[in-house]
């Protein structure tokens, strides 16, 4: 039979129909569940998605401020901010972070220090997508070698910054602080907003102290990214408002002069402006770099300033407790002659030695054979310890306490320098306290010549200083001068709350001062050697502090003594007498007397200050011949 026989054509017409209608149905309903879906994502939900695609394209970025610069009184740069490459890395972004800081290591070298430290930053509470410092400080090499493999590394940027630089550094070290990472410890107490994408913070002195004006305002800005997180353009942004600039009343001319004073002696300077209470200089040596500090100082390093013997990271000026020996003498001829134990008149016979009552402990004057009658201004001249071991038992501790703290003494009476101590002005109810002992008649003795329990740091005895100098009118101590903005200082300086040192008889002042001139210019004088020939009049008195003690009957030989346990130099002063521009606290540890060490240390700083750089009165300064020696 023909094959066209079995062929039924309109029957597969009929299927083929079917079956074209069936797929019509399903491509038209596809369409339009595509069209469904395409209304609900641009139109519906428009404004979900285009919010999570700017997440996803746009970052807000914390803008860190620049810090604050620091001036001297002069305006010359003690503290700047210079840029610094350092590698950064955006956790959330960072496509395994073994393997990328495995890569990094091999490029640049990471230290151990620098991924430990990461690691702890990495688990610090953060803001989402802040970068976190792996390496600070790259060179040229480094950041071409680290362009080379940016595209293998996402998350990983290469961020340029300002960081705190002192070009004058073992100079300002120890009087300007330094700024350092933030610590754990900071993290707490700092405000997370104002501190977002800021690395730094003011660890110590001014730096610390100013922390709040010298940071500034945190700023933001809105970046387009790519899909690896690399910033495309900057979108919007609100700049941050920079930290203040600070000029201080210190003169890098004279901090410079002090430390060549010392000369690699360690001790200590301080110089004061009494008419303001201007810090001039703050010097410890010896001094260290501060620099180092700044992005983080290697374990080496640190290890080799803690432990040297020599102490540089110790602020001797700020820190250093002294017995102030005899340099204590002139505020207690000011007690004594107020209190009435002594008058201007009064005199004894000093045979070399003291005893509170017959056949007891014998007290030894620094002149074994004695300075025969003196009175006191003889007593200050020719520093004799007889004489102040008598006013001392006359007067009592709880007159010379009492006196003693109306200088300064057992307290921190600055304004503005962070870090000062007290020192220890001992009293009855102290030595109760602390040792579990009455106060002995023996114990005044002692504080009548600055030994015993008395401490004082540099700082202390340089601001009592200054009060003699003001005859008894009150200026705390320090650093900052002006702000160089509208913003008043008075803002930031704590109130003053000292009162005058009023005397029963006002001319009591003059006459201690005179005393002191005795010290300088008298022919007995102990420092005359350092006042001779000075074209304008100073004060001052010498001092020695014992390093250890000394059996009754045992005499002082230097020679036998190591370098380290001799007796410490000390010096306190001011000049011109009439109208003081400058008083002054020195102290050479192990330096031996303060005649022959601080004291020309003092006049040598005395003559900068008022010769070489001209801050003397022209009236009180005319000539060499004026003062007699």
């Amino acid at each position: 039979m023909p094959w066209g026989e079995f062929k039924d054509t309109a029957a597969e017409r009929r299927l083929f129909q079917r079956r074209t209608l069936v797929m019509l149905v399903i491509v038209m309903l596809a369409i339009g569940g595509l069209i469904a879906r395409m209304y609900q994502l641009q139109v519906v939900e428009h404004e979900i998605y285009t919010t999570l695609s700017d997440k996803n394209r746009v970052q807000v970025q914390s803008v860190p401020p620049p810090r604050g610069l620091v001036y001297d009184r002069n305006n010359t740069l003690l503290a700047e901010n210079r840029p610094v490459f350092s590698v950064t890395l955006v956790p959330e972004r960072v496509q395994g972070m073994d393997d990328t800081l495995a890569q990094l290591d091999a490029i640049l070298e990471i230290s151990e220090e620098d991924r430990e430290r990461f690691q702890r930053r990495l688990q610090e509470p953060r803001r989402p997508f802040q970068e976190i410092p792996l390496r600070y400080d790259l060179n040229e090499q480094e950041m071409a070698r680290l362009a080379v493999h940016r595209h293998e590394l996402p998350g990983v940027e290469v961020k340029a910054e300002l960081v705190r630089y002192y070009p004058h550094s073992e100079l300002t070290a120890h009087a300007l602080g330094f700024v350092g990472r933030i610590n754990r410890d900071e993290l707490q107490r700092i405000d997370p907003v104002n501190y977002a994408g800021t690395n730094y913070i003011g660890k110590s002195g001014i730096e610390r102290f100013y922390e709040e004006i010298l940071h500034g305002q945190v700023g933001y800005q809105h970046v387009e990214t790519n899909a690896r997180g690399r910033t495309l353009r900057v979108l919007e942004r609100e700049n941050p408002v920079p930290g203040e600039d600070l000029q201080l009343h210190l003169d890098l001319r004279l901090q410079q002069r002090a430390h060549e004073l010392l000369d690699g002696r360690r001790g200590a300077i301080i110089a004061i402006e009494p008419d303001t209470g201007g810090i001039l200089a703050l010097a410890s040596v010896p001094g260290f770099d501060a620099n180092k500090f700044v992005t983080g100082i290697s374990v080496n390093d640190y290890r080799e300033l803690s432990d040297s013997k020599d102490k540089p990271l110790f602020n001797r000026a700020l820190r250093g407790q002294y017995p102030p020996g005899s340099t204590l003498k002139p505020m207690l001829a000011v007690a004594a002659l107020d209190s009435g134990a002594t008058t201007r008149d009064y005199t004894i016979w000093d045979p070399g030695h003291f005893r509170l009552n017959q056949g007891g402990r014998v007290w030894r004057d620094w002149k074994r054979t004695g300075h025969g009658w003196v009175d006191l201004k003889d007593a200050v001249a020719e520093s004799c310890d007889v004489y102040f071991y008598e006013a001392a038992v006359e007067m009592g501790v709880d007159t010379m306490h009492s006196y003693l703290s109306h200088f300064g003494f057992g307290e921190d009476a600055t304004l503005d320098v962070s870090g000062a101590l007290s020192g220890l002005l001992p009293s009855r109810d102290w030595k109760r306290a602390v040792r579990n002992e009455p106060w002995y008649p023996g114990d005044s003795v002692n504080l009548g010549i600055g030994q015993g329990f008395m401490l004082a740091t540099p700082l202390q005895l340089a601001t009592a200083t200054a009060l003699i100098a003001n005859r008894g009118e009150w200026v705390e101590p320090r650093l900052l001068k002006d702000i160089k903005g509208d913003r008043p200082v008075e803002e930031f300086l704590p109130a003053e709350t000292h009162e005058p040192l009023k005397l029963k008889n006002p001319d009591d002042w003059e006459y201690v001062v005179e005393t002191m001139v005795e010290v300088m210019h008298g022919a007995k004088g102990t420092a005359r050697g350092a006042g001779r020939g000075a074209p304008y009049k100073m004060a001052g008195k010498t001092g020695t502090a014992q390093v250890f003690s000394l059996a009754e009957d045992e005499e002082y030989d230097e020679e036998e003594i190591r370098e380290r346990l001799r007796d410490h130099a000390l010096f306190v002063g001011f000049a011109p007498v009439d109208n003081p521009k400058i008083a002054v606290a020195v102290i050479v540890e192990n330096g031996g007397s303060g005649s022959g060490t601080a004291a020309p240390v003092a006049r040598a700083l005395f003559d900068s200050w008022l010769l070489d750089y001209g801050q003397g009165d022209s009236a009180l300064v005319s000539g060499v011949g004026e003062v007699a020696d």
